[in-house]
């Protein structure tokens, strides 16, 4: 019985938007349930996705909090 856990960034894939829709949620759970069958043969009845939207500003990388590195990756030569 596999489960998953997608774990994603409250934000939504355009600036108007706040999250992720229910439609798309929809499809990562098609879409990995889809995968482990292929992959892995297991029957879409026994695969448990979760999705889970962590706030902004409740997450960051490279030391840093999400919104202090994108000012800094935005401000850098590379970046």
């Amino acid at each position: 019985m596999p489960i998953v856990n997608i774990l994603v960034t409250r934000e939504g894939t355009s600036p108007e938007r706040t999250s992720v829709t229910a439609e798309e949620k929809a499809r990562l759970i098609r879409g990995v349930s889809d995968l482990l069958l292929e992959v892995l043969g297991k029957p879409l009845e026994s695969t448990f996705v979760t999705i889970q939207e962590v706030e902004l500003d409740g997450w960051g990388w490279g030391g840093l909090p999400a919104l202090e590195y994108r000012r800094q990756r935005a401000g850098s030569p590379s970046g």
